[in-house]
């Protein structure tokens, strides 16, 4: 763990005044090219690229390092390859998201021709959180290089070793004042926060990034807070259990729930929850037939964490909770495989019986624990999620279309993924944000373009003006065609 006295900045420690003074030159660099060129932004595009094809095994060799058990398979399909997905989405599309965009023009503006043009918003901080250490780092960089941006990244002190190797790496692809790493703990974060960066994104707790957003606001700063929250499983009657619960298992312990749209409770009907509890089981054991020691099943961050999770079920058993711990079976696994991570490989649990006061749905969960809470009134059920906080995901089982419609236009979620789970994430044309304390503002394809690019207005008035007509001294004339012009709007 860094020293929380110093501040360590592109592989050497330094004070904070070093930080300002590299801020500074990468704010004055962005100045003076106030458009990067087109070939400047693919060319620095591809070599993200060749950095993650180069370096594929030893990025997936630090993330192992940090967690003490996971999988380079799991690391592999959940950031390198959306990162190439991302990639090669913004290599294909970049000249097209950079074109002026035309926008027709009102007749009483006429000769006129207008467009938008989107233009980088100069240098952009992104402090990233630890669950996906490469690709919650790495995709808003893609996103922010492709609108022309320098970008300044702060990971998470929890995953020291993938931070220390991105200090090594970053340097050898791209110039001081292209992109930079910023290593420490939460101090260091604070300090980025502080400055005048021209966009700030923040990936994390809500707790933390109430914080970010007030030391952004001093600075008049904008953000985009990525902030996730308690992410609904909806289950309709008419939906297939063994599907709905295989899909919900296979997110819940991805990663082991360390993921911000990973589903953190179930609502079911009352008549499904037998039928719910026993796929679930079944779908653990199939996938995972041995836990502890199994190379496939990731552990928990650190132990604080874990102790934390333990302390959320034995608060639920000692509130009257019924809680399922899922054992798997199997042979056992050489410890010598994990190393030091094969103690917090927790115990997959369903939790029955919770209650709204119950710390489990008080907060995120974000661990390999799923309440199930059992409804006997559909509409009692979406008023329960439309009552609570806006969530980052909801997931929707049914067979019936226009329920899924239903809950798609009168559910309150900042995103939606019906029959299964992540997979809105995936979908690289589709926003990817939070709505209300979920976060705000949203990233990937174009939308992360522009989400990095200021959209400026630009009118090029003809060889003539009609505005002419309405300058002053004011008279006659003018009322009249003041009036003329009010009717001609009110039609």
């Amino acid at each position: 763990m860094p020293d929380a006295d110093r501040v360590f900045l592109w592989g050497h420690a330094m004070d904070v005044s070093e930080l300002h003074s590299r801020f500074e030159a990468m704010r004055a660099a962005s100045r003076a090219q106030a458009d990067t060129p087109l070939l400047l932004r693919r060319e620095r595009l591809l070599r993200l690229q060749k950095l993650l094809q180069d370096n594929e095994a030893r990025l997936c060799a630090s993330v192992q390092a940090d967690f003490g058990q996971r999988s380079a398979r799991v690391t592999t399909l959940t950031e390198l390859l959306p990162l190439h997905s991302q990639l090669r989405q913004a290599l294909g599309a970049l000249r097209r998201w950079a074109a002026p965009r035309p926008e027709a023009t009102p007749w009483h503006l006429w000769p006129a021709r207008a467009w938008v043009q989107a233009m980088p918003l100069g240098v952009i901080g992104v402090i990233a959180p630890w669950n996906y250490p490469l690709l919650l780092s790495l995709g808003p960089l893609v996103s922010a290089l492709a609108a022309g941006n320098r970008v300044i990244i702060k990971p998470s002190e929890y995953t020291p070793q993938t931070m220390a190797l991105l200090a090594q790496l970053l340097p050898s692809y791209f110039a001081d004042d292209e992109v930079a790493l910023l290593a420490g703990d939460a101090g260091a974060s604070a300090e980025l926060a502080a400055l005048p960066l021209d966009h700030l994104l923040f990936t994390g707790s809500a707790a933390t990034g109430r914080k970010v957003a007030l030391a952004a606001a001093n600075q008049l700063v904008p953000t985009t807070l990525e902030l996730g929250g308690k992410s609904p499983c909806l289950l309709e009657q008419s939906c297939d259990i063994q599907d709905a619960a295989s899909k919900i298992a296979h997110a819940k312990l991805l990663n082991a729930g360390q993921t911000c749209i990973a589903p953190d409770y179930v609502l079911l009907p009352r008549s499904s929850a037998a039928a719910f509890v026993e796929a679930y089981t079944q779908a653990v054991q199939r996938m995972y037939p041995q836990l502890q020691g199994n190379p496939d099943y990731t552990s928990v961050i650190h132990a604080a964490h874990a102790s934390r999770l333990l302390g959320m079920l034995a608060q639920a058993e000692q509130a009257g909770a019924q809680v399922i711990r899922l054992q798997g079976g199997g042979a056992e696994v050489s410890q010598s495989r994990i190393g030091d991570g094969i103690s917090r490989q927790l115990v997959p649990a369903l939790v029955l019986g919770v209650g709204a006061q119950m710390q489990l749905m008080q907060e995120e969960i974000f661990g390999p624990v799923l309440p199930v809470l059992q409804y006997d009134d559909r509409e009692e059920a979406i008023a329960a999620i439309n009552h609570g906080e806006i969530p980052l995901a909801l997931y929707w089982f049914g067979q019936d279309r226009r329920q899924g419609r239903d809950v798609a236009q009168r559910v309150r979620a900042a995103g939606m993924c019906m029959n299964d789970c992540l997979l809105q994430f995936a979908h690289g044309a589709l926003p990817f944000g939070g709505w209300g304390k979920s976060g705000w503002g949203a990233l990937h394809g174009y939308h992360g373009f522009m989400r990095f690019s200021h959209a400026k207005p630009v009118l090029r008035q003809g060889s003539w003006s009609g505005a002419a007509w309405l300058y002053p001294p004011y008279g006659r004339r003018f009322d009249g065609l003041m009036r003329w012009l009010a009717r001609s709007f009110m039609r």
